[in-house]
């Protein structure tokens, strides 16, 4: 499809081949010393010093922090935030999926603003930008590159803190699918499941508007054409291009349309028990869809999100048809991508789900859901996925 540029507040890169573009941009910017942040599998396989050689060619120095892990913790933020600062840099790359930008942008606002990572929890606590951010993608799911959400865990309190910080914006993103050739098919299937939830719930939140409809409308029929393909062949260069436009689309819907309650009960899971993030949205999200389809005026969303799924005779379904059909659709597609089909292979347990609930209550993607759930609902939502 071609190497192009998108320019917007940040500039982003799409395409194969896409990050020979970073060094003469880097230039432009006049910056001169960078932390890699990524994780062990990514510096052991060379994918780091990739990145690096291109820092290089823009005359930059460099050093690599290799121990991002899923579900970055603060301690991982913290260790970050001592080797910006002892190596004096001026910018952070992320390499790697959610987890690698997230951190990096946690380590970004706190470089900048001081304190502690815990005190940006919530909507808009910083008051300067962060450092600056080059997010080089290797996964196309979380959309982290273009949103203004990042997460953090925090193990002391067994939950993940969501920030929402347009100062923490990633100032470059490289989607280059040579970077996502090599990407499993589990993780393909999860990240890619992602980008569907973040679709779903930004056409459902009651945050949503025509614009973000568009995006996320456009993102989910994409989705549903392109990532069987890429799971299926991890070669087929045209369905990861098409799946990386579509995680960078859904980014920017759910950025300015709002989450819900999959993603509110999917950052429990996670804190509580370190969970894959888009394992854990995968399982909720045709049982959350089924909750919020229960309400009339949330019905007539499904039959928008029906028609971008293809499904035959849409147009002559009445709304609660189309929903019961869109949660089918949703069920199938991730039986056919191999996500696993509830929570109970995995060390959840049903005595811990009034606690998930209270957290999933609690947390700063609820209030876009477009019902307002009790903590019976959120609980037996848990059983049934369980």
């Amino acid at each position: 499809m071609g190497i192009h540029r998108v320019n917007s507040v940040s500039v982003s890169f799409f395409g194969k081949g896409s990050i020979s573009l970073l060094p003469d941009e880097l230039k432009k910017r006049n910056l001169k010393r960078a932390l890699i942040i990524t994780d062990s599998f990514l510096y052991e396989s060379g994918t780091a010093e990739k990145v690096g050689n291109e820092l290089l060619k823009a005359g930059i120095e460099y050093a690599i922090y290799y121990r991002v892990q899923p579900n970055p913790t603060v301690e991982i933020i913290n260790e970050c935030i001592c080797a910006a600062k002892s190596l004096d840099v001026d910018f952070l790359v992320a390499v790697g999926g959610g987890s690698a930008i997230d951190t990096s942008k946690a380590a970004g606002i706190v470089l900048t603003n001081g304190g502690r990572v815990e005190q940006y929890e919530g909507l808009d606590k910083s008051k300067n930008p962060a450092l600056p951010v080059v997010a080089i993608n290797t996964t196309a799911g979380t959309g982290s590159e273009v949103t203004s959400f990042y997460v953090v865990t925090n193990p002391l309190t067994h939950s993940k803190m969501v920030m929402v910080d347009p100062n923490c914006m990633v100032s470059i993103a490289v989607n280059d699918c040579d970077f996502m050739m090599s990407m499993p098919k589990g993780l393909t299937a999860a990240t890619g499941m992602d980008a569907m939830t973040h679709s779903i719930e930004a056409v459902l939140s009651c945050q949503s508007t025509p614009l973000t409809d568009k995006d996320a409308l456009w993102c989910i029929k994409t989705i549903k054409d392109y990532l069987p393909r890429a799971v299926q062949n991890g070669n087929d260069i045209e369905a990861r291009e098409m799946m990386a436009y579509a995680e960078y689309t859904a980014g920017m819907a759910f950025s300015n349309g709002g989450l819900g309650m999959v993603h509110a009960m999917a950052h429990s899971l996670g804190g509580f028990y370190n969970l894959p993030h888009g394992i854990c949205n995968s399982i909720l999200l045709p049982y959350v869809m089924e909750y919020n389809g229960q309400a009339e005026t949330v019905q007539k969303k499904f039959t928008l999100i029906a028609e971008a799924l293809e499904i035959d005779g849409t147009k002559k379904m009445q709304p609660v048809e189309a929903m019961k059909a869109c949660v089918q659709y949703i069920r199938d597609l991730c039986r056919n991508v191999g996500i696993p089909s509830g929570f109970s292979e995995f060390k959840v347990k049903k005595e811990d789900f009034s606690a998930l609930a209270d957290l999933a209550l609690a947390d700063t993607c609820m209030p876009a859901n477009p019902i307002r759930p009790t903590k019976n609902d959120i609980i037996s939502v848990y059983e049934k996925a369980y």
